[in-house]
């Protein structure tokens, strides 16, 4: 099944769901909603009431007033009212008046005068001083057939001494309540529609974009010219530019052409030492050159073995997908010991030397690979400090990392060469001979700091040059 198919059935399936649900919680909300909005508006109706006859339940004239008649002409009233596009062509409400037993005094229907209604919840939580409220079928096995009956006591000052109720059948509502539900039933399929619209086009942008990468992607791995495909939109876009970039990477004319190039440059001069120094050593000469001829032999050999071992480590380090171990290495004690291996250039040199690293300071990594990439930056900062210089090592927390810091005193690096430092074969002239290194060793400790999942970063300050090792705390 295409990707694209797949992400709108994913989507299809969360927006019907999510729709769904919206929508059939808010129909079931509508019925209440409107109930409970009458029965505010009954509320009201039946306090209003409840002042108007207030004088004449008072005085025991309600019979015998013209509420009898007021009430026969309301019920017969034909308001003809347009309300939301419903017609309202009769008037619906109920309304009866008890005494302070309970005994109905006035009926609107005209059915239940001379009554007990002193057991219906409206009228005896009335008037016993609370809010008296009830919903009745008409007939029990109709549940549409139920009336909202709602009471407010008639005072005498503090004294209850009768009950008005005001009743409205349910299913008068139920025109609203329908009309309600049916509009929102439209707007929310519309809506329901509308974002699956938008899915399914969404679906077709993304899978039409993926169909021309993998086209492209075909087509490079096929040898064949291919143009990187437009893209428009972040991620996309991002896919876009990684693809090119990885087919350049593995194409990697110009890198492999460089490589091999510089690693050349590196071997042609030993190797042109050595073999001038094999030619002499086939004459005639004295016992004192022929020692310096062979030393100078002994020298470029041991150069050339030491760039195909750091070779060897890089490719190592680099073809790594995690570490073979993570233990608690300490700082202090791992620096003094490659400080301890290096004693007679420290000495030779006059150095001095500022281990400043807490006891208690340690990271979480893999021993040999931190020991190595430590003695490469200490080897660095040995080569390029003047004789009679400082050498300080520092570290700190950072939350879960440590931040550890070299410097050296030196000449400042130069800009142009600041941002090239960890580039692989690129080096610097030593102080002194002038001669250059093999260019491995900082590419190398940052390929450990990366497998660390931590950073190397290198620059100048006050008095020398600073390197910063941010590595996981243990």
């Amino acid at each position: 099944m295409p990707l694209g198919v797949r992400i709108f059935l994913v989507y299809f399936l969360f927006v019907g769901l999510a729709g769904w649900f919206v929508l059939s919680t808010v129909m079931d909300e509508i019925r209440p909603g409107v109930r409970q909005s009458t029965e505010e508006t009954l509320v009201d109706t039946a306090n209003l009431l409840a002042e108007i006859l207030r004088e004449e339940v008072k005085a025991g004239r309600l019979a015998h007033s013209r509420l009898p008649e007021l009430l026969q002409a309301y019920g017969q009233r034909r308001p003809g009212a347009q309300i939301w596009g419903v017609e309202k062509s009769r008037v619906n409400h109920r309304i009866y008046v008890t005494d302070a037993a309970g005994i109905v005094l006035l009926d609107s229907s005209g059915a239940a005068v001379g009554q007990d209604y002193s057991r219906w919840n409206d009228v005896f939580l009335t008037l016993k001083g609370q809010y008296g409220a009830r919903s009745s079928r008409e007939d029990p096995h109709d549940p549409d057939s139920s009336v909202m009956y709602v009471a407010a006591p008639i005072k005498d000052g503090e004294r209850i001494i009768g009950v008005v109720s005001v009743a409205k059948p349910n299913r008068t509502l139920q025109p609203y309540i329908e009309r309600s539900q049916q509009r929102l039933g439209w707007l929310g399929a519309g809506l329901i529609g509308l974002g699956l619209l938008i899915g399914a086009l969404l679906s077709w942008w993304l899978s039409a974009s993926l169909r021309r990468l993998t086209r492209y992607a075909q087509a490079v791995s096929a040898g064949q010219r291919a143009e990187l495909p437009s893209l428009h939109g972040g991620e996309l876009a991002q896919l876009a530019e990684a693809v090119e970039r990885m087919r350049t990477e593995l194409e990697g004319k110009a890198y492999v052409e460089r490589y091999v190039h510089t690693l050349t440059h590196e071997l042609k001069s030993p190797l042109a030492a050595i073999r001038g120094a094999t030619e002499l050593l086939d004459g005639d000469m004295a016992a004192e050159q022929r020692r310096r001829f062979v030393g100078n032999i002994d020298q470029e050999a041991g150069r050339m073995q030491q760039l195909i071992e750091r070779l060897l480590h890089l490719a190592q380090v680099e073809q790594r997908q995690g570490l073979e171990e993570r233990v608690r290495v300490p700082l202090q004690e791992l620096f003094a010991a490659l400080l301890q291996a290096q004693q007679a250039r420290i000495q030779r040199g006059a150095l001095r030397i500022d281990n400043r690293l807490p006891a208690e300071l340690a990271v979480r990594g893999e021993r040999f690979l931190l020991r190595q990439a430590l003695a490469n930056l200490l080897d660095n900062a040995l080569d390029f400090t003047p004789a009679g210089g400082l050498i300080a090592c520092s570290a700190e927390a950072c939350g879960e990392r440590v931040e550890l810091r070299l410097f050296n005193q030196a000449e400042a690096i130069p800009d142009y060469a600041l941002a090239r430092l960890s580039e692989r074969f690129y080096s610097l002239p030593r102080p002194g001979g002038g001669r250059k290194s093999s260019g491995l060793g900082l590419n190398f400790v940052e390929e450990v700091a990366q497998l660390h999942g931590g950073a190397l970063r290198i620059g100048n300050v006050a008095g020398g040059v600073e390197v910063v090792l941010s590595l996981p705390r243990a």
